[in-house]
């Protein structure tokens, strides 16, 4: 399992995620990406909500992860905002993944983008869906916190 990255090297989160799913295990994949992607992650120019990872031929790829180009791209270069990314893992944790995900209610979901020893790595979790009750109890759940806060917080005034 990986560890979680330093929130100084964090590039975007998808906070969505953790509202929409349960993750099981987590995983550090290292992306191939183009160099107007890499000066546009370092401008923080992405957008993680809508993305998802697929299996294709034994390879991950990361899908509607979007990297608007900057203004400043190079006039030699057509850039694609959602182009498809590949994601970099062991085999045997490829197949372990696969194993995984062929089985009911399992997916992949790309939790964040970080910086690693000044590469961009991508942090995907294996994740089961959340039923609507679900859901609605993480909402209690976090209104109940910010309840319990706005009351610590008066309390000391």
């Amino acid at each position: 399992m990986a560890k979680k990255p330093d929130t100084s090297s964090r590039i975007a989160d998808n906070k969505k995620a953790a509202f929409n799913y349960f993750f099981e295990e987590r995983f550090e994949a290292g992306m191939v990406l183009e160099g107007w992607e890499v000066k546009a992650l370092r401008e923080g120019k992405v957008q993680l909500t809508d993305g998802y990872v697929v299996i294709r031929n034994g390879e991950l790829f990361v899908i509607g992860c979007q990297i608007n180009p900057l203004k400043t791209a190079s006039t030699h270069v057509n850039p694609d905002a959602v182009r498809t990314k590949k994601l970099l893992l062991h085999k045997e944790e490829i197949r372990r993944l696969i194993g995984k995900v062929e089985q009911k209610g399992y997916t992949l979901v790309p939790l964040n983008l970080h910086w690693k020893a000044g590469k961009v790595k991508c942090e995907i979790a294996l994740a089961k869906g959340k039923a609507e009750h679900d859901k609605r109890d993480t909402i209690k759940d976090r209104e109940g916190k910010r309840e319990v806060e706005r009351a610590m917080k008066n309390r000391h005034r």
